[in-house]
């Protein structure tokens, strides 16, 4: 049986929430922070994503036989498993390397975040008095 938290940490109200609710987190590198800024604009608006932090970091790898090393910026990705395929699609579409980091961990989060990030991936609804888009 595998070990897991029965509980949450306290949230600001100091309740404990149940962890049930499941994200996925996507690491992703790219060359510079505009590039990054500029690949997390874009997941935003396609609602592929919930929020993305940037952290830079100097990495050390392999590429065509040589050791490498770079300032890179890290993305961490927050999504969930219904926009994960479109996710990669637009982010090895829009990606500056020919082969960027996908790597993807499983996770559980609060329901309160849980519901955050599901909110936050649907596309906006039209409201009162927004004019429907023309069937073509």
């Amino acid at each position: 049986m595998a070990w897991r938290w029965q509980r949450c940490s306290p949230g600001w109200d100091g309740r404990h929430e149940e962890c049930a609710v499941k994200l996925l987190v996507v690491l992703t590198t790219e060359a510079n922070q505009a590039k990054a800024e500029a690949l997390a604009a874009q997941l935003l608006e396609q609602r592929l994503a919930a929020c993305i932090a940037l952290q830079p970091q100097k990495s050390l790898y392999h590429w065509q036989g040589r050791i490498e090393q770079d300032s890179e910026v890290q993305l961490v990705i927050k999504t969930n498993t219904e926009r994960l395929e479109a996710l990669e699609i637009a982010l090895h579409q829009l990606h500056s390397y020919d082969v960027p980091e996908w790597i993807v961990l499983s996770g559980e989060c609060s329901e309160a975040y849980g519901s955050w990030l599901s909110s936050s991936l649907k596309p906006p609804q039209p409201g009162p008095g927004d004019a429907a888009a023309p069937g073509l």
